[in-house]
């Protein structure tokens, strides 16, 4: 569909309609919080968790969360249906709403502003699966508060544009020279047979495929946990992961020319990538 139909703050119309005023907040300051959630054949993967976390950013930067979760899946059906595509990404944005320019808050809580859009998921090809990808690699020159899914994502931008300007798949960064995450994606380090990720703290955004993955190493008796991983660690890893809403999981076979272990995708990766296409069915 080339002009799909979107929700905007009570209403649905078509995406070349759906207009915000310059004074939002989103636009003036990127004072907001935003979701992403796929569907696969109409239906929402895990949204009770998806919506938790939108539920949290909303709460940790104070902008009233507007409806309740039933509201919310109702209205994100709404879109949903409405969409010719049986997979798609749901992308849901609240913002603080519209207000005179002030950096603070605005006296009079202004009413968010709500948008709800959805696209077809594009699958990822199984050639690049089979073959696995490439990745670079960069500082981590972010804000410190990045378990809250901000609409401000420049320095995501950046690390991305880093990605594609080097011709690789995705950008893990790096902070005082432990990992923290990809532009966006979450990185794994698999060594001796366990699956390791960073700390859950305020230097990731815990992706939904965090709880998601524990779930998936626990049914397959694949060993779990999270610390503080050099780079000299993910240098030397067996095998080393990507997840995200988009990516489900993906193996990473080289990282700034540095060819991880084989240089192929590893047993890992096809255990958790064949539990994580069960999961989407169950």
């Amino acid at each position: 569909m080339d002009d799909p139909f979107v929700y905007l703050n009570g209403t649905l119309t078509p995406l070349s309609e759906a207009k915000v005023p310059v004074l939002d907040r989103g636009f003036i300051f990127g004072d907001g919080i935003y979701e992403v959630i796929p569907v696969y054949g109409r239906t929402l993967f895990r949204p009770s968790q998806h919506l938790a976390r939108l539920f949290r950013g909303l709460a940790a930067v104070s902008i009233v969360n507007p409806h309740s979760e039933r509201q919310w899946l109702e209205l994100i059906d709404e879109v949903v249906r409405l969409q010719p595509a049986a997979d798609q990404l749901v992308y849901i944005q609240v913002t603080r709403g519209v207000a005179p320019r002030v950096h603070a808050f605005p006296h009079s809580e202004p009413t968010p502003t709500v948008f709800i859009m959805s696209n077809p998921l594009i699958p990822i090809p199984a050639s690049t699966r089979e073959q696995g990808v490439a990745c670079v690699t960069m500082e981590d020159q972010r804000w410190l508060r990045c378990e809250i899914k901000s609409i401000s994502l420049l320095g995501n931008v950046l690390a991305a544009q880093n990605a594609a300007a080097n011709d690789a798949n995705e950008t893990i960064q790096f902070r005082d020279g432990f990992l923290t995450e990809g532009s966006a994606s979450n990185v794994w380090v698999v060594k001796d047979g366990s699956l390791i990720g960073a700390p859950r703290d305020n230097l990731i955004l815990e992706g939904i495929r965090y709880g998601l993955m524990e779930e998936l190493c626990a049914a397959d008796h694949i060993p779990f946990k999270t610390q503080r991983i050099s780079r000299a660690e993910v240098f030397a890893a067996d095998e080393v992961l990507l997840s995200s809403a988009s990516k489900e999981v993906l193996p990473v076979v080289s990282i700034d020319g540095h060819t991880i272990a084989n240089g192929k995708p590893g047993p890992i990766y096809k255990k958790l990538y064949a539990a994580y296409q069960a999961a989407k069915i169950a």
